[in-house]
């Protein structure tokens, strides 16, 4: 996704209320953009799409890698699959009724993503393999000038949307620079290692590892873990979404948004518990959830 090195703060004068409203077109580098938005994953294109439907019709993304997708364009590892339902982790505006499971493989969601760019008509507005380099605030112009790599730009607002998740963070693990074997970043997969004769070490237990782990040990020789702090792990109870219930949404999108409604609720009904709350977490230990173990060697 799209970074910024150097990024001067601005003051909260102009906002999008300032920026004048142009008809339709495509914003290209070298000139002013009312809006520009750094990044195409979730953030960045339900911005553009809210922005657009809104009548700001003068912004342009900046996204540095060829597609759009983000983090689920990054991510392809051994079971990459989101740890939200899916009727719920998607744009409000722009229900789907074709997933295939409760819980949408990466895949999934990068097709979808992909599909919102051409029914929202975003791609005139989008610059590909364009990194922000710089951005600078011009208190007298009221403006920011952009250093990007494509040429030079400005804008009257600046969104960045990059996320937080667009760096990989390698730990600086003593001996690492010294490793013979191969060493990669869960976002940044092996697909062409033959990891059936290896032995594989895996240092973390968070969400991707939680996924990608019990794929290597069905695929690796000897797998281990290196796990600093147990983390709590619930059954995620995901299963194919059958026919009928596609069927239905289909036919009838406001069965889907009450479905979708309900799931908010629930979700949100769990906020407490996942912020320290002892009581209402009590319910979820006792329903099988607790600290993961170090799984230590597996096979």
């Amino acid at each position: 996704m799209a970074d910024s090195h150097h990024t001067d703060p601005s003051p909260r004068g102009p906002l999008l209320a300032r920026q004048r409203r142009t008809g339709p077109g495509s914003a290209s580098p070298g000139r002013h953009a009312s809006v520009v938005i750094v990044g195409a994953g979730f953030a960045g294109l339900g911005t553009a799409i809210r922005l657009l439907q809104e009548g700001h019709r003068d912004l342009l993304i900046l996204e540095r890698a060829d597609e759009v997708g983000g983090t689920w364009r990054d991510n392809a590892y051994p079971g990459c699959a989101c740890d939200v339902p899916s009727r719920l982790y998607s744009f409000s505006f722009a229900p789907d009724p074709t997933w295939s499971r409760r819980f949408a493989p990466q895949e999934e969601i990068e097709r979808y993503l992909k599909r919102c760019v051409a029914r929202y008509d975003l791609t005139p507005r989008l610059r590909l393999g364009c990194e922000l380099q710089r951005a600078t605030w011009d208190p007298e112009r009221l403006r920011w000038d952009l250093d990007i790599s494509t040429g030079p730009l400005s804008a009257g607002l600046l969104v960045m949307a990059q996320g937080p998740l667009s760096e990989s963070a390698i730990p600086s693990l003593p001996g690492l620079e010294d490793f013979t074997g191969a060493a990669f970043h869960s976002a940044g997969w092996r697909h062409d290692l033959d990891l059936s004769e290896m032995r594989v070490g895996v240092i973390g237990t968070g969400a991707s590892a939680v996924q990608f782990i019990p794929h290597l040990q069905r695929t690796a020789r000897q797998v281990t873990v290196f796990q600093r702090t147990p983390s709590w792990v619930a059954p995620r109870r995901d299963r194919p979404v059958p026919a009928w219930q596609r069927r239905l949404f289909r036919l009838a999108p406001p069965v889907q948004r009450l479905a979708r409604g309900r799931e908010y609720l629930v979700r949100e009904a769990t906020l407490p518990a996942l912020l320290g709350n002892r009581t209402m977490a009590a319910p979820g230990r006792r329903g099988g959830a607790g600290p993961s173990a170090p799984p230590g060697r597996g096979s």
